[in-house]
């Protein structure tokens, strides 16, 4: 059996919240450690609890969910974040991603989609609904999909950088140079570092 995933559920319907729970009741490596109504209560349980999956809705009252992914990830950047909503618009697939999310699933996804999406996620993979992927791909320019951050970064790598010049210039750790790349190769689905300079070049997101 695999190893026991521990999952926060964010979400501002109670009724959802409950329909999450029973159905990751049936995933027995699933765990769920709390529950949440908006983005402000998210963040706060999520650095209490350190779930190892956020499973969290978009749009709530106050703080939406792509705020509270930010803001979570600014405090803790081991956070890891799976979208959860009904909504299916290319921009927001987008955005979730920008706000430092892992995954996007759609709320009437399979309960084994469901669960796939947790486990990946829990293990640091990018995850999309498989219901979005035409969607996602048909209109992704993939220079759109990189955060300004993941650009720069891209930049400086095709000029020869290691991660460790990266980490020095833009005053960061090379922890968080390292994810980043993760990002960019997964975006890009490029194999390597020089893979993803090539495609990046080749697409003109960077010169």
């Amino acid at each position: 059996m695999p190893e026991e995933i521990t999952a926060l559920i964010v979400d501002d319907h109670e009724v959802v919240r409950e329909g999450l729970r029973l159905s990751l009741s049936r995933a027995p490596h699933i765990r769920i450690v709390g529950e949440a109504a908006d983005g402000a209560a998210a963040v706060e349980l999520a650095l209490r609890r350190r779930p190892d999956v956020v499973v969290m809705d978009v749009r709530m009252p106050g703080v939406d969910g792509l705020e509270a992914t930010r803001k979570l990830l600014e405090q803790d950047p081991a956070a890891k974040v799976l979208i959860f909503t009904a909504y299916s618009e290319r921009s927001l697939l987008t955005r979730g991603f920008e706000s430092g999310a892992k995954g996007y699933i759609l709320k009437e996804a399979p309960h084994g989609t469901l669960v796939r999406a947790i486990e990946k996620v829990a293990e640091g993979e990018a995850y999309v609904d498989p219901a979005l992927m035409p969607d996602f791909l048909a209109g992704r320019d993939q220079g759109e999909m990189l955060t300004a951050r993941e650009r720069e970064i891209l930049q400086l790598l095709a000029d020869g950088m290691s991660n460790a010049d990266v980490a020095d210039k833009l005053f960061i750790s090379q922890e968080t140079v390292k994810s980043h790349v993760r990002h960019i190769l997964t975006k890009l689905e490029a194999d390597t570092r020089t893979h993803a300079v090539a495609i990046a070049l080749r697409e003109a997101i960077i010169d």
